[in-house]
């Protein structure tokens, strides 16, 4: 608003229009509201306003929201966190079941799966939405859970029908793990040595393909498995999972109480896959994934832009190196070499 208006060129009080104004534009009245504080009719506040206007007692920026270049910013999150791709579920909104199809797709290309392939899922949420998602057709491909937990309430901790999930939109082949996360002591050995569960700790080893999500750090989460012992001192530490096997801001792993006996993929088997992609997003996530990806948890992520856009930023303050196990893996590593 300007001072600097000349009485004689004012066809209605200077203050009136100054008060019509603020009434409009900042404080949000109708016309037909201001007209009855003012005691005048709608068609004197259009006037009101359209002099303020005139008189640049008002002044009305158009800002267009900067334009965002999904491809250059999926290029740099992968380069700055040194992963072969970053594939961006588009402008629709954040990672659910209704926009990760497409970008998982693309990542499971990169995997050339074909019958008698293994495809291993996780669990979590995001992995959830997934297995929710449109997915390529993959008829053939052997899908097994990465870890157990028949036991567990919450669907999207329930590895199993993670993994039915993935098969009824891929048309693969199923291999169930009948299986708790976390077996008792007499259980542990009893259930290793079961044939059918034996078949598919064996499917871990020759994997061409994973889908992971990336926990958030333990102890901020609303929602976790079952078995985690949230009392246990060490998951102070955690940043974050990935297959429940908590890592800290090193990407080394975090033990528990019992996590000896987690009947899930071992992070040093995980590292030997060609393909491990990751579902993640939501800034509580941010620092799990980059931590998980520098410690080469995963070469692919499916995220949203937000996420992705925060990872650059995050990736800037904090130096290469600062999260690594010492692993490397690209996606042309033999799965039967030992990754130093």
């Amino acid at each position: 608003m300007t001072s600097a208006v000349s009485s004689a060129a004012v066809r209605f009080p200077v203050q009136q229009l100054v008060l019509a104004a603020q009434l409009y534009y900042l404080d949000e009245l109708t016309q037909a509201e201001i007209a009855r504080r003012l005691g005048t009719s709608r068609a004197s506040v259009s006037r009101l306003l359209s002099e303020a206007r005139r008189l640049g007692i008002v002044r009305i920026e158009i800002s267009p929201p900067e334009t965002v270049d999904a491809e250059e910013v999926a290029r740099a999150t992968a380069e700055a966190l040194d992963l072969a791709a970053v594939h961006l579920t588009g402008p629709h909104g954040p990672v659910s079941a209704a926009t990760v199809g497409q970008p998982l797709g693309e990542a499971l290309a990169a995997a050339e799966l074909g019958p008698g392939d293994v495809l291993l899922t996780g669990s979590g949420r995001m992995v959830y939405e997934s297995s929710r998602s449109q997915l390529p057709r993959l008829p053939g491909v052997v899908i097994a859970p990465m870890l157990g937990g028949q036991d567990e309430p919450e669907a999207q901790f329930q590895p199993n029908e993670i993994t039915r999930n993935f098969c009824d939109r891929t048309g693969g082949r199923p291999s169930f793990l009948f299986a708790p996360a976390l077996p008792g002591p007499d259980l542990d050995p009893i259930l290793r040595n079961e044939p059918s569960i034996g078949r598919v700790l064996d499917l871990w080893a020759t994997a061409r393909c994973a889908v992971i999500g990336v926990g958030a750090p333990p102890l901020s989460r609303t929602s976790l498995p079952a078995f985690v012992p949230t009392d246990a001192v060490s998951l102070r530490a955690a940043v974050g999972d990935v297959v429940s096997r908590f890592y800290d801001s090193e990407g080394r792993e975090v033990a528990f109480p019992g996590s000896d006996r987690l009947m899930a993929t071992p992070l040093d088997v995980l590292a030997r896959i060609p393909v491990v992609i990751a579902v993640a997003a939501g800034p509580e996530k941010v620092n799990s994934i980059l931590v998980a990806a520098r410690a080469k948890y995963f070469n692919r992520l499916v995220t949203d832009i937000d996420t992705a856009q925060a990872l650059l930023a995050a990736a800037a303050r904090s130096p290469a190196g600062s999260a690594s196990t010492g692993r490397t893996r690209t996606e042309s590593d033999d799965p039967s070499t030992t990754s130093t």
